[in-house]
């Protein structure tokens, strides 16, 4: 597993060009089923419109596509999926939606007009890293329950459930490429006073810089 660049909340944006209103809404999606209906409900907030523009990408068999929607070939999707590109994004869905005002903007202002929509969306974004994580159950007497929450608060490791009982367990959070010096700390510094497992794995966002 590796980690990528994504935007885990919606958005919207808006300008007018020529006359022409151009409105660009972003969804995190992760699967063809999610795309559809993002697509459907552009659809329905902006009814009527002359074209429905999109891009996507797809970490999970990296998949991308685009669509000019009936504009002419290249001038539309294309745009809107290079933006995504350039800015290594994936498991996103742009939208750019035209009403059309009267006035032909020729190819390369369409690829202007769409890009250019995309682009100042995007602007507006956070844009987060998921990063892969291993889940580690942690189990221990109360007496180090305190000492170890405090210690992974300054090495920055996060915490899950937690699970009272005879003991606690406690999930821990650990970038894979600190696996190794997480169960070494952790058998030290308790001098094997509590026991570790892991359970699994999962991707977790971190703030990241976009790329312009």
């Amino acid at each position: 597993m590796v980690s990528y660049l994504t935007v885990l909340e919606k958005g919207n944006w808006e300008q007018v060009i020529e006359k022409s209103r151009f409105i660009a809404l972003v969804f995190p999606v992760k699967t063809p089923d999610e795309i559809n209906q993002a697509l459907e409900q552009a659809r329905q907030l902006y009814p009527n419109a002359r074209h429905y523009v999109y891009a996507y990408r797809l970490y999970k068999g990296k998949l991308e596509r685009s669509t000019d929607d009936g504009e002419p070939q290249g001038t539309g999707g294309r745009p809107v999926l290079d933006v995504l590109q350039f800015r290594e994004l994936w498991d996103v869905l742009v939208v750019v939606i035209r009403y059309f005002g009267g006035i032909l903007l020729g190819t390369g202002g369409l690829t202007r007009a769409y890009g250019g929509t995309a682009r100042q969306l995007l602007d507006q974004l956070e844009v987060s890293r998921l990063v892969p994580h291993t889940i580690y159950e942690v189990e221990s007497g109360y007496n180090w329950y305190e000492t170890l929450k405090y210690q992974y608060r300054l090495k920055n490791w996060v915490t899950g459930n937690e699970e009272f009982s005879a003991t606690v367990k406690v999930e821990v959070f650990i970038r894979e490429e600190e696996r190794q010096k997480f169960e070494e700390w952790l058998t030290d510094f308790t001098q094997r006073e509590v026991t570790f497992q892991e359970k699994g794995n999962i991707m977790r966002a971190e703030p990241a810089r976009p790329r312009f």
